[in-house]
């Protein structure tokens, strides 16, 4: 898939220009660099603060029980935040090579040896970690901001759904509400726990109906 028209997409000669601020936990106000890449809009800073006062509230605190998955993972501000505030394991995906490199760099600075970074495409790897997944084993918190007007979320959300834990939730940025009707089929196994919007961004917290 061609990055440079994937809303997180990274053109090839991508430099570090601007940076994002991890928000809270032990690397709290330490700045990440972005590549400087049109469509390249990491989750801004006000709702990756709301999110993680969401999560945080859902589960407790309890960070350091959480496993979690960040897929397309770009400037990787999301599994990073969730590392920064303790949890156990971050597994990145990403499939351009100048982001992968620039994840790995952030990864060493950080010294956050809780942090895997996979390049491959999203839906590949999904489907190579579902076959030894289980929901008695699987991520409790799942990250899933795809490019937009491309249909990932039909693609990735039946496998995400497979990779969930019991109780685990999944975050999901889209183009348009998953609330209301007329909701696509494959969001017949979800409910909406929290959502809002910032701009023309839904963004939601969601959980599988009838967990145990």
């Amino acid at each position: 898939m061609s990055k440079t028209v994937r809303k997180h997409g990274i053109a090839a000669h991508g430099r570090s220009a601007h940076q994002v601020r991890i928000i809270g936990g032990q690397w709290k106000r330490t700045p990440l660099p972005v590549l400087d890449a049109e469509g390249l809009r990491p989750t801004p800073d006000r709702v990756r603060e709301t999110v993680f006062n969401w999560l945080t509230h859902l589960i407790d605190g309890d960070w350091e029980q959480m496993s979690c998955l960040d897929l397309f993972a770009g400037s990787g501000a999301l599994g990073f935040e969730a590392a920064s505030r303790g949890a156990q394991r971050v597994v990145m995906v990403e499939n351009h090579t100048p982001a992968v490199r620039q994840l790995e760099a952030n990864k060493e600075k950080l010294q956050a040896a809780q942090v895997e970074i996979q390049r491959g495409d999203a839906l590949a790897l999904l489907q190579g970690l579902s076959t030894r997944a289980t929901t008695a084993n699987g991520f409790q918190l799942i990250f899933a901001d795809p490019p937009y007007h491309q249909n990932w979320l039909a693609k990735i959300m039946p496998i995400c759904e497979q990779l969930l834990a019991n109780r685990g939730l999944m975050y999901v940025e889209s183009e348009h509400s998953l609330e209301g009707d007329a909701l696509p089929d494959w969001m017949a196994p979800w409910e909406v726990v929290r959502a809002d919007k910032a701009g023309v961004v839904f963004y939601h917290l969601l959980r599988r109906k009838n967990i145990s």
